[in-house]
């Protein structure tokens, strides 16, 4: 067994396998490769076997979601690190070299992830992770090279490694151990955010997390959910509030009251663009968290067991949103350091 394991989640990915498996099977030597599979019903599992027979393939009964999908392949997976990656990922050579590397180095480490460009514009960085990471006081995730729909072109800005207070789950290496520490990933935000609440819950057992730029791939993006689904607009409006709740440690009520009135802003810019069942997804997500306070008010007994926490790493001081509209700060940095934890 390899110090490292991939695991790349599948459901009905046939397409993407073919343009993507290939990169990471001919760049990661130094890992185990794991197809995981959600329950597909197209001939993705029979292509991979038959073109690929050297990997694993672990068949799982139904469509879990990114964050059960990923629960459950852990549990069968043992080695001691765990890169979970999607498969709209493509690798670079020696992509696994830098992470190893880190690894090493920093014994504390609970989750690592690479740097993340764009694959359909290389000299970007993509949307999900992009060089690491963030969230501002109001619970908004950003990034070095991201923040919101705004894509800066890679100018080895961000090419020191740093800890970060997330990594993304489009790449994301966790230590296995610390993850069932952790508590794993919460199968109730099914897919979108679910990292950075795992991310959250990493911290407060003591371990960092980290980018390694040295380490590049490309992404996609899009590959199960589109921007322009409204199923995706409704989770990440569900997860955000679900993060907040459970994990924040003081002006609990505050932000959550601060977060539904922003929400409200958002729904109704849905309405006046013509977005209609965006704002209706907005509406639906605040409706869910609602239902699901009982069990929320149960995991956050849990998620407070873990240890304390009052300000993790990576933390953001401000308002983002109010940095980018209001004072034009379209880039990481721009910010100005002393507003991050």
């Amino acid at each position: 067994m390899k110090k490292i394991a991939l695991a790349i989640l599948n459901w009905n990915g046939r397409t993407l396998l073919e343009t993507y498996l290939p990169h990471v099977i001919r760049h990661s030597e130094e890992a185990d490769i794991w197809l995981v599979d959600n329950h597909s019903d197209d001939d993705s599992v029979a292509w991979a076997k038959a073109n690929f027979p050297e990997i694993n393939i672990l068949e799982l009964d139904a469509n879990h979601g990114y964050a059960e999908g990923y629960n459950q392949a852990l549990e069968v997976i043992k080695n001691d690190w765990i890169g979970l990656v999607n498969s709209d990922i493509r690798t670079s050579e020696n992509w696994l070299l830098p992470i190893l590397e880190d690894i090493q180095k920093n014994p504390r480490s609970g989750a690592i992830q690479p740097k993340i460009l764009d694959d359909r514009d290389p000299e970007r960085f993509e949307y999900a992770g992009a060089s690491g990471g963030f969230i501002d006081q109001w619970g908004y995730p950003f990034c070095r090279g991201r923040i919101f729909d705004t894509l800066e072109v890679d100018r080895a800005q961000y090419d020191e490694p740093m800890e970060i207070f997330w990594a993304t789950g489009a790449c994301l290496f966790v230590k296995r151990s610390c993850f069932m520490e952790s508590g794993r990933l919460d199968a109730d935000f099914f897919a979108h955010m679910e990292e950075i609440d795992l991310c959250w819950r990493i911290q407060r057992k003591g371990y960092s997390i980290r980018v390694v730029p040295a380490s590049v791939v490309f992404h996609l993006g899009g590959g199960t959910l589109s921007a322009q689904n409204s199923k995706k607009t409704y989770l990440n409006f569900r997860n955000n509030l679900l993060l907040l709740y459970k994990n924040l440690d003081r002006n609990r009520i505050l932000t959550l009251f601060g977060r539904m009135i922003l929400d409200g802003v958002s729904a109704l810019k849905f309405l006046m663009d013509g977005k209609a069942n965006f704002s209706i997804a907005v509406l639906k997500a605040h409706f869910h968290f609602y239902r699901m306070l009982p069990t929320l008010r149960q995991k956050r007994r849990e998620v407070k067991e873990l240890g304390t926490l009052k300000l993790p790493t990576g933390w953001y001081k401000g308002s983002i949103v109010w940095a980018f509209f209001i004072r034009r700060k379209k880039t990481f940095s721009s910010l100005p350091k002393r507003s991050f934890v």
